[in-house]
């Protein structure tokens, strides 16, 4: 029956074979161990200075990628194997672009998924200390308010309540201080009076009056009193329910306000990545809405414990936030750095093939002549990648279109490595 390829395997076979050399026709064949079956043969190999060569390739035979596709799962970091092609004309028909690496600085990091959220240790709930009605709204939605800053106005009977006592008192106090000067009244009485007039001005206090008011509401009984509620901290008004005449009670929420200088990324971490992270490393966030842009902040705090069910642990970063371009629930992709590598060898990502659960680069040695070389990674990111061994800097590696040198070394495995019929 014959044999139908996908259309992929195909594509693979035909890009490797315009880059081979085509293995000789002859009867005497290959030798017994060049990896291929065809038996014994005196043409296929030469020895020359001690070492066996791969005549049809002229490379070692130990290390003809083409004849023994299996080097691949034997080689460790900076060993290799040699891909010799059709001619010297070949990678360049093929596309393949090679380049020297550069050497400069790259940061190891772990990346994950975060949603930003306002920083909860400046976020306030502006609630009404007493039930009453709304007289006034100070500030809209949106508005940047200072600290003690007055938000809005509330009348409330019990405040009223609670001034005309502290007026009272005030009043009986004067009176007993009086009384007293002229002998008239104990100091039993006087004391009673000033304890009267704490515990109402106390009431006040509590309420959010100041000494100053309190005098002056003294001074002033007949008026309207109404309530002041204020900021506790400078920031921004990001929730209102405040409207002007709507009856309220006592904590009902009427503003949030929230500093938006420092925003918290709420960060989900692999298990597999927490032996290399920990609090204090530099976390840089990147918004998708926001192109271009990157935001540093500081890992500030680690879950003690991982969720069962998708295994990530929850971790927080402070990124400051000065002109307000970060928004409450925006998602990031965060990328806490754990190690920062100076002289680094890098390459572009686009130069390494994988083979064998292995990572090759091709190094240019001839114009025909490659080196499927194994290489050890670091750290990798903005596209490039770190090599920490197997390449040095003065040397030429396929960077694009490598993936005809990658089936050019595989292709054998598949009886197209050489033609002997």
């Amino acid at each position: 029956m014959k044999k139908h390829y996908p259309l992929k395997f195909a594509a693979v076979a035909l890009a490797a074979m315009a880059l081979l050399t085509a293995c000789s026709r002859e009867p005497a064949g290959h030798g017994s161990d060049d990896g291929h079956g065809h038996g014994e043969s005196k043409g296929h190999t030469e020895t020359k200075e001690g070492v066996t060569i791969c005549t049809e390739h002229n490379v070692p035979e130990a290390q003809c990628g083409i004849c023994k596709p299996q080097l691949a799962a034997t080689l460790k970091p900076g060993e290799s194997a040699k891909i010799r092609l059709a001619d010297k004309d070949s990678a360049a028909i093929a596309g393949v672009q090679t380049t020297t690496p550069t050497v400069g600085k790259i940061d190891d990091g772990v990346e994950c998924y975060a949603e930003l959220a306002f920083n909860q240790n400046k976020l306030a709930q502006i609630a009404a200390p007493v039930g009453g009605i709304v007289q006034a709204v100070e500030i809209d939605l949106g508005a940047k308010v200072e600290e003690k800053q007055c938000v809005t106005k509330i009348w409330s009977a019990s405040i009223a309540e609670a001034v005309a006592k502290a007026v009272l008192s005030h009043q009986t106090l004067e009176r007993e201080r009086k009384l007293r000067a002229d002998r008239v009244s104990s100091e039993k009485d006087l004391q009673q009076a000033e304890a009267e007039h704490r515990g109402a001005c106390q009431q006040l206090r509590t309420l959010g009056f100041t000494e100053e008011q309190i005098d002056a509401l003294s001074a002033k009984p007949h008026e309207q009193v109404l309530m002041e509620v204020r900021a506790p901290f400078s920031g921004e008004i990001v929730e209102r329910s405040a409207v002007r005449g709507a009856l309220v009670e006592a904590g009902k929420s009427l503003f949030t306000l929230a500093d938006r200088s420092v925003m918290w990324a709420m960060l989900n971490i692999p298990e597999s990545a927490l032996g290399c992270v920990k609090v204090g490393q530099t976390v840089e966030l990147r918004v998708e809405s926001l192109p271009g842009q990157t935001f540093i902040g500081k890992l500030t705090w680690i879950a003690a414990e991982v969720d069962d069910k998708n295994r990530m642990v929850r971790a927080r970063a402070e990124v400051a936030n000065i002109d307000g371009t970060l928004k409450a629930k925006m998602f990031a992709r965060a990328r806490i750095l754990t190690r920062s590598a100076e002289g680094a060898v890098l390459l572009p990502v686009s130069a390494i093939q994988c083979i064998e659960g292995k990572s090759f680069v091709f190094v240019k040695v001839e114009e025909d002549l490659y080196d499927a070389r194994v290489v050890q990674l670091g750290a990798k990111f903005d596209g490039k990648v770190e090599i920490i061994q197997g390449v040095t800097p003065r040397e030429t590696v396929a960077v694009n279109h490598a993936f005809p040198l990658k089936s050019a070394f595989l292709i054998s495995r598949l009886g197209a490595g050489c033609a002997d019929d």
